[in-house]
């Protein structure tokens, strides 16, 4: 029963630290109808500048996310503007492909700078533990998850207190009316593109202490992160949390339970099976040209 309760707690840490990083690729598909295959060279970008300010400062690399948000912010901003506002309402393909070519060109950025070799950033407290009763938490893990779900709370507040969350919202269900009560659709994707791009770089310094990183490594996080907004609905936050959580802890129950060997494959096949019974996601819904099919 420890066991499992030890597994459970873990699982959901893990899982809100994916819930964070799937959050802004959600979101930038449910304002933007685009699909961010960088989204994962941003997070690891992210976690090298978190590598890179801990070995020049010796900053906890948790409390770097104060600085590595905001300029993944700017980043995320001037990007959009560069490139995808000219085809924003173009086919989504040309979304994709434009999204994929920034990823290579981040990847080999990171290459030029950092180098292709594996970097791991490694606080005092990595290798240490909270313990409680007969329970054995790490604590990367648990302030990892913690904060991950600290920024999603202020994300949250953000998207339903503030007039740029309200802005964001309705540009999401309705573009076309909200530009008609004068919320400039335009801005707002550039806003919603940064907000995102900001997200993968709170998610990014979590996982330079959760996991090892090269600059190829986004290939797994973007097959991670895509596999969770499909599983929860694309473009819904709240699912993009549901389909976080439940993978967070299927890995943990497979690593646990079943074999580290397996941990990749079995959350997969739970994200296959409950698409078998709910193709749209958990909470994501029918498009009309999806009934019209």
């Amino acid at each position: 029963m420890t066991e499992f309760l030890q597994t459970l707690i873990l699982g959901l840490l893990v899982g809100g630290v994916y819930a964070l990083l799937a959050s802004g690729l959600t979101l930038i598909f449910g304002v933007m109808n685009v699909i961010n295959i960088a989204h994962g060279a941003f997070l690891i970008l992210a976690a090298f500048l978190t590598y890179s300010i801990w070995s020049a400062t010796g900053l906890d690399p948790l409390a770097a996310i104060v600085i590595t948000t905001p300029i993944m912010f700017v980043c995320g901003w001037v990007v959009y503007n560069l490139t995808l506002r000219r085809i924003r309402t173009g086919p989504a393909a040309a979304t994709v492909l434009l999204t994929f070519g920034l990823a290579l060109v981040v990847e080999g950025l990171m290459g030029i700078i950092w180098g292709n070799t594996a970097h791991a950033v490694t606080p005092p407290y990595v290798n240490q533990s909270f313990h409680i009763g007969s329970l054995f938490l790490p604590k990367a893990q648990v302030y990892g998850g913690l904060i991950a779900i600290a920024v999603l709370a202020a994300l949250w507040i953000v998207l339903t207190r503030s007039w740029l969350g309200r802005a964001i919202r309705a540009a999401a269900v309705n573009p076309q009316g909200a530009a008609l009560v004068g919320v400039n659709v335009s801005a707002v994707a550039a806003a919603t593109f940064a907000v995102g791009v900001a997200s993968a770089g709170a998610g990014g310094s979590i996982v330079s202490v959760l996991y090892p990183f090269l600059p190829g490594s986004h290939y797994v996080w973007i097959s991670r992160l895509l596999g969770i907004i499909v599983l929860g609905g694309m473009g819904s936050l709240p699912g993009a949390l549901i389909g976080a959580l439940m993978l967070g802890l299927a890995e943990t129950l497979t690593v646990t339970y079943i074999s580290p060997a397996w941990a990749t494959a079995v959350p997969y096949a739970l994200v296959f099976v409950v698409l078998l019974a709910r193709p749209h996601g958990i909470l994501g819904t029918r498009l009309r040209e999806d009934v019209v099919t």
